[in-house]
This record gives structure tokens, C-alpha cells and sequence, in this order.
């Protein structure tokens, strides 16, 4: 007995599972070994030049695009086919302890980038051994080379790195940013930027709130978002997250509700209306702080409270939560981590309305730090 493996879920359907299967039996039935075959092909492959470029696009349709979201696996490809260009056409056999070392160190200016491309271009290496496009004795370079020693100095800002340290913005810092700093933003910017600061959500989850998300329920609004659409997506302990919306967040999210689809949508050159990126908000923000040199001829008001992003307020809402008292498994629970080891297994409690509680007090806090913002 002989068996062939026809596809992989959720890749391959039902339908198409079924349809494969019954080929392999018609070719079987007229005296053809489809495992044989398939062996065969797969050793033809190997015997033409398999290039770098092919393990790209190999591991890109093979993985990227069928485990990650599309605009993530279209970034990762682009980035690769930009990474790789010197190195396209040649074999990926062939590919030295040293050259791989090369192209990494090439990129160590930019760590992230670096860190990134090596990684991602193991997981190709790795992905053609286990699918035979490689010959099993093929080394894997990339996931040896610098290993631990690309490492993030933090963005330029007015040409110098900011380190990695982590920004929270103080309670002074606070109030001029509700009281100044927020009228200086578009409307669509300023509700992102609120909803933010008072859900500790994240900005991808954000920019994707649709009108269906949201729920009228006994104890309140809340707005639930898919766990498909979370960072935890690809994690079996990670759950839809449901965030209670109280004070400044309620009412922005109450007013965008009346229209249906995106709450914060984009209309692209060709007319089609989609969810505002992410990258949208956080460079609306970079471009009107003090050290921005983007477009100097455009005279604009520049932000009091400087040396911040977007993400800052959800680690800053993070923060203060715990200043109040928050207990850390609500905390974590209100920012959506999975829960780590056996606690994530067994624990599955979801802190609906000590969530709703600590909320609904940090919500009280911020406008207790500032005047209202009109």
C-alpha cells in the first residue's frame, strides 16, 4: 500500500480534496503509481537549478499567503524579493555559510529589517527541505548567521536614535494632549487616537471596527473583535476580544455606528472603500511632531507633547491601569494577550466585567486629568 499526500486544509477544500482524490484513482485504475510519479517529479525538480527566487515564491504561495493575513504575507513577500535581488537567479543549494552571512550583514543598519529577512528567509529554507525542493542534506544558513546580535537602536528622530526604551506619556503630558495637542489632528485621526488611549486596544484592531462589531447588551456597548482579526490569531488559546466602550470611546464609536461597514474607512484611487491603514494614523502623528522634516514648505502647528506614537497610549493606558489597582490578569485581559504556559489552558475566564469596571475608572481618570475636550 502506497500513500500520497493531496493537500493541506484550509488550502485544499473539501470539494477540491474530493476531486484530487478521484483523479489519483482514475490514473491508479489505468496502471499509474501516483506516489511513484510524484516522487519522480519532485527528483526532476531537484535536478533543475532550484534558485533562490523560486524558494521565495515557493515559500510565499506555499505558506505566507495561506497562514498570514494578506496585506502581512504581501508585505513579508515584498520585503524578501527586495532582499534577495542580488542573489535571485542563484541556486539555492549553493548558498554559503558566507554569503548568506553577506546579504544579513548588508541589511545590519537597518536590524529590524536584518532581523526580519533572516528569519523569514530561514523559514523558506525550511519550508523547501520539508516540501523536497531542496535536497534533504541542503544546510540552512540563515537561521545560524547573527543570531541574537541584530538588535533594534531605535527610529532616527532629528538624526538621532531613540533607543528602545519604552514611552509612557505622564498625567501632565495627558492633559495637553486632550486639551491642545488633539485638536491639531483630523477628525478620523483624533477618534482613532482617543479610542485608543481609552481602550488600550490596538491600532490594527481599530482601523478594522465595523458597524456589526458593535453590540447593545445589558451591561453596556461593547465592541467585539473577531479573533481573526486580532495579533493572536494563529494561537488556539487566543479569543475574540470583547472590549466595553465607556466615556470618550462610547461616544465616538456610538457616532461612527450610524454608517454602515468600516468605521474607519479609506477609499483607495480606484474608488474601493476599505478599513484606514494603520501606518495612516501613526504617520499623521509623525508628521506633526517637532522633529519631522517631511514637506518643510507646509507650515504647520507642531505637537506640544512630543516623542510619542500611537502604541504609546495603549502601554501608557496599560500602565496607569495598574496604578489604579487594575489586577494584571484583567489588565491583560482588557489589552488582549494570551494568556502564557498552562494558565492560557486552563484559565479561560474572560473578566467580562471586571474589564467593563477597570474601563469605565480609567476612563473616569483621564477626564479627571483634563478639561473637556470639545
Amino acid at each position: 500500500m502506497r500513500q500520497i499526500k493531496i493537500g493541506q486544509w484550509p488550502a485544499l477544500s473539501l470539494p477540491g480534496a474530493i476531486s484530487k482524490w478521484q483523479e489519483l484513482k482514475d490514473a491508479r485504475s489505468l496502471g499509474v503509481d501516483p506516489a511513484l510519479a510524484k516522487k519522480a517529479e519532485r527528483q526532476a525538480k531537484l535536478k533543475a537549478v532550484y534558485t533562490v527566487a523560486q524558494a521565495v515564491e515557493d515559500y510565499y504561495h506555499g505558506h505566507l499567503s495561506v497562514n498570514r493575513q494578506e496585506i502581512g504575507a504581501n508585505a513579508v513577500y515584498a520585503r524578501l524579493v527586495k532582499a534577495i535581488e542580488p542573489l535571485a537567479s542563484t541556486a539555492a543549494e549553493s548558498i554559503t555559510r558566507r554569503v548568506a552571512f553577506d546579504l544579513i550583514s548588508g541589511l545590519a543598519d537597518k536590524p529590524v529589517l536584518a532581523k526580519s529577512v533572516r528569519n523569514e528567509l530561514g523559514a523558506a529554507w525550511a519550508f523547501a527541505l520539508d516540501a523536497g525542493l531542496l535536497a534533504e542534506d541542503t544546510p540552512n544558513f540563515w537561521r545560524d548567521i547573527l543570531a541574537g546580535k541584530l538588535r533594534s537602536k531605535g527610529a532616527i528622530r532629528d538624526g538621532k536614535r531613540k533607543g528602545t526604551a519604552k514611552r509612557t506619556l505622564s498625567e501632565a503630558e495627558l492633559k495637553t494632549l486632550l486639551t491642545v495637542d488633539m485638536a491639531r489632528f483630523s477628525q478620523q485621526v483624533r477618534d482613532f487616537l482617543m479610542i485608543q488611549l481609552w481602550t488600550c486596544t490596538r491600532g490594527s484592531e481599530i482601523v478594522q471596527m465595523r458597524h456589526e462589531q458593535i453590540t447593545d447588551e445589558k451591561d453596556g456597548v461593547w465592541w467585539t473583535v473577531p479573533k481573526v482579526m486580532t495579533k493572536g490569531m494563529h494561537q488556539d488559546k487566543a479569543f475574540d476580544l470583547r472590549v466595553p466602550l465607556a466615556g470618550r470611546a462610547l461616544e465616538i464609536v456610538q457616532r461612527l455606528r450610524s454608517q454602515n461597514g468600516w468605521l474607519f474607512p479609506s477609499v483607495s484611487r480606484a474608488g474601493v472603500v476599505g478599513p484606514q491603514k494603520q501606518t495612516y494614523m501613526q504617520s499623521k502623528v509623525n508628521y506633526l511632531q517637532p522633529y519631522c522634516k517631511q514637506k518643510p514648505e507646509h507650515v504647520r502647528e507642531r505637537l506640544a507633547v512630543t516623542h510619542w506614537s500611537p502604541h504609546d497610549l495603549r502601554r501608557t493606558g496599560r500602565t496607569m491601569l495598574a496604578q489604579l489597582g487594575c489586577p494584571s490578569e484583567v489588565a491583560e485581559s482588557i489589552l488582549g494577550h494570551v494568556r502564557p504556559g498552562v494558565e492560557g489552558i486552563y484559565n479561560l475566564f474572560q473578566y467580562d466585567s471586571e474589564r467593563r469596571h477597570w474601563l469605565t475608572l480609567w476612563s473616569d481618570r483621564l477626564e479627571a486629568l483634563a478639561a473637556r475636550f470639545e
